[in-house]
């Protein structure tokens, strides 16, 4: 069987979901024969034993849904059985994550099976109590194992730098976590490893952040001791009520971080650049400074310091 014939057969029987094992292809009419021949054929991507994905799919994803992808493998080709942890636990909850790896995470309480473990997988032994568990599903409607959002936080917390953590920190403060259940689960095991770094966690989290970029800026803006700079701060024009990322009031600056998720999630990139070509200048007509930050910016510390004490001395003359 050629490659165009065995395409259209993996194409016309594979599951309603991006990866299959393979019990469900050979459910769904393709055997083991055929699915060696694919891979060989480079129409399928054995992702790990006994789980596939279409190589067409898996080419054309983003980096973030390969890392996904590459959980649902590992629960595929384990039978389901793992509890996810620490960073897998995070992109379950669907919490922004930034520059973590692609290490799947599990958490046993006994030594880790071989058909678990693997190069691709960070093993954790901690005891979990139900409270630290919860259930979430998968597209076809099988419960998968992962710690709770609090305890997922936490894990975290004491594997990653402060930044990386603050970003699934402050994703899971919009989902619902609590900061004082948090500070509880801490209290009930003050001697884990790691707990010192995840109190100072929690002490720098925020749920006002909407963006991985924005999570940044703020730590960034505190690390300069530039505290007074509130976010998702509100300012009335005659235009309408408009909301800053960041705002200071006192020396009227604004600063907005320009991620470009942020201009093509939602609306057309024409309508919504428009839009905020607007509001910036009805801003501006109201004596606010306006700058606005890139992904590259986040990565040059002191520049970045350097351009917000210009401004903010270029404001402090102007009102002057």
């Amino acid at each position: 069987m050629n490659g165009d014939k065995i395409r259209a057969l993996v194409d016309a029987r594979w599951p309603a979901f991006p990866v299959a094992s393979t019990r469900q292809l050979t459910a769904a009419g393709l055997e083991e024969r055929v699915l060696t021949t694919a891979v060989r054929s480079g129409v399928l991507l054995r992702l790990r034993r006994g789980a596939y994905v279409r190589s067409a799919f898996w080419q054309g994803a983003e980096p973030w849904t390969r890392d996904a992808l590459q959980i649902q493998a590992h629960f595929e080709s384990t039978g389901g059985l793992s509890r996810y942890s620490h960073v897998s636990a995070a992109r379950l909850h669907e919490c922004h994550v930034w520059d973590v790896g692609p290490r799947i995470h599990v958490t046993t309480d006994y030594a880790n099976s071989l058909k678990s473990a693997g190069n691709d997988v960070r093993t954790h032994r901690a005891a979990l109590a139900s409270s630290e568990l919860t259930t979430l599903w998968t597209s076809d409607g099988r419960e998968i194992l992962t710690t709770s959002l609090e305890r997922t936080v936490l894990d975290c917390a004491r594997i990653l730098t402060l930044e990386q953590a603050a970003v699934i920190g402050d994703h899971a403060l919009r989902k619902g976590a609590r900061i004082n259940s948090m500070r509880q689960l801490l209290v009930q095991c003050p001697a884990k490893r790691g707990s010192r770094r995840a109190l100072d966690l929690l002490d720098v989290l925020d749920g006002r952040s909407e963006s991985v970029g924005e999570t940044r800026t703020r730590l960034l803006l505190r690390s300069f001791g530039l505290t007074m700079f509130l976010p998702q701060f509100e300012i009335p024009t005659p235009r309408g009520l408009f909301r800053a990322d960041f705002a200071d009031p006192a020396t009227k600056i604004v600063i907005e971080f320009d991620g470009s998720g942020k201009y093509t999630d939602y609306k057309p990139t024409e309508e919504v650049l428009l839009a905020e070509r607007r509001r910036e200048n009805a801003m501006v007509e109201e004596g606010w400074q306006v700058l606005r930050l890139e992904w590259k910016h986040l990565a040059q510390p002191a520049e970045l310091r350097r351009r917000l004490l210009a401004i903010m001395d270029r404001s402090k003359r102007l009102s002057a």
